[in-house]
């Protein structure tokens, strides 16, 4: 567990669980866990301590981060991960994979759908959006792709050598561009 001044910054708890989504039991490799998140002290800022049991061998998993100065709200409806610095927790590597299993969320239809089954449809979407977002924060100003340096991790590494065609910063913001387009279908 990293140092008091070292802890990763967590922008949001939105961004907080989804990195923790992605993290696997160090003894079994399970990343499901039901997480429960507390403010602690840390040296002389707060931070937020996130721990769960592993559901498949019991093993205590225990992360913590460095919360932001300013907290972010998001408005209702709307998924907000983070201001206008990348993430120091993912990659766009990870952001990417994210938002394409958010956007696999969301039939290609409402019909037949409850108002609950909309909802759960228009926060998948929303969360797509968002985390494309996250994606194209990593490209500096004027730039026509994420830089490889920003990727940092071997998932997300992985996603740009299977595509590295989709990190180019005109193709994300079409993708999230056509998926802000069909958000207005799913309200109600």
């Amino acid at each position: 567990m990293p140092a008091d001044d070292e802890l990763p910054l967590a922008r949001t708890n939105a961004e907080a669980h989804v990195f923790l989504s992605l993290q696997p039991c160090p003894s079994c490799g399970e990343t499901r866990g039901d997480y429960r998140s507390s403010v602690i002290r840390a040296g002389r800022d707060l931070a937020s301590r996130y721990t769960a049991v592993c559901p498949r061998c019991g093993h205590e998993r225990v992360y913590r981060f460095r919360i932001p100065e300013e907290i972010l709200h998001a408005q209702a409806g709307e998924v907000v991960f983070g201001g206008d610095e990348p993430s120091q927790l993912l990659d766009p590597g990870q952001w990417l994979a994210y938002a394409d299993d958010r956007a696999r969320r969301v039939p290609a239809t409402r019909t037949g759908l409850d108002p609950e089954q909309r909802r759960g449809a228009r926060h998948a979407l929303a969360t797509a959006i968002a985390a494309l977002d996250e994606v194209l924060k990593f490209a500096p100003p004027g730039a026509e792709v994420v830089p490889i340096s920003a990727f940092t991790t071997s998932a997300g590494r992985a996603v740009l050598d299977r595509e590295p065609g989709r990190f180019g910063t005109v193709r994300l913001r079409a993708v999230r561009d056509t998926y802000a387009l069909r958000l207005p279908q799913w309200r109600g």
